[in-house]
């Protein structure tokens, strides 16, 4: 759907630009926005390759055995009978997204989800923990949003740090009221 509205909205916005003798402002636009495009996109490549390399650097360390330790009894309330590998690679994708690693974190969504999908018995419904795993990735906990944290600093914040608080409050409600929602359907549902 979004290739057919994308390419609409840039047709309009050239033919509007040549009625309104604009093409000129328009040219300016496409220009400085693709110096921008570049700029913001090697800005997310540096700090997803570092964030990267830190948990890479964590998973061979004892880290991420604290992280699952102090996850652990969060994890067993939220999911009922995860299987080991499921259950490494659900913490693993919690982890990443605590970091403000989405893009790291994505992968490991995808073969969580993976696992959980071989484990659910009606492969037509999603099972409760793949529901519970969908809510807890949208609403993706940050600590340190490094994405959000990045683009302020591409676009010349002053304080691009300033987002974090707010960051936190918005995702931790965020989690917290999906949670609540599901557990209570899921009670219902049974």
């Amino acid at each position: 759907m979004l290739n057919i509205i994308w390419p609409i909205f840039i047709i309009i916005s050239i033919i509007y630009a040549i009625i309104s003798g604009n093409l000129k402002i328009l040219n300016l636009a496409i220009t400085s926005s693709t110096e921008s495009v570049v700029s913001l996109t090697l800005t997310l490549i540096g700090t997803t390759c570092l964030w990267s390399g830190l948990i890479e650097i964590a998973s061979n360390t004892n880290i991420i055995n604290y992280l699952k330790k102090i996850l652990n009894p969060l994890i067993i309330r939220l999911f009922s009978n995860l299987s080991p590998q499921v259950y490494d690679k659900v913490v693993m994708n919690i982890i990443s997204n605590i970091l403000g690693l989405g893009n790291a974190a994505t992968p490991l969504g995808i073969k969580a989800m993976k696992t959980l999908q071989k484990d659910n018995k009606n492969k037509m419904i999603l099972s409760n923990s793949m529901l519970m795993f969908i809510l807890i990735n949208t609403a993706s906990i940050q600590l340190i949003p490094t994405n959000v944290i990045a683009i302020r600093n591409s676009l010349n914040s002053s304080m691009s740090t300033q987002i974090i608080f707010p960051v936190w409050i918005a995702t931790i409600t965020a989690a917290l009221a999906s949670i609540i929602t599901a557990k209570v359907l899921i009670r219902l549902g049974k």
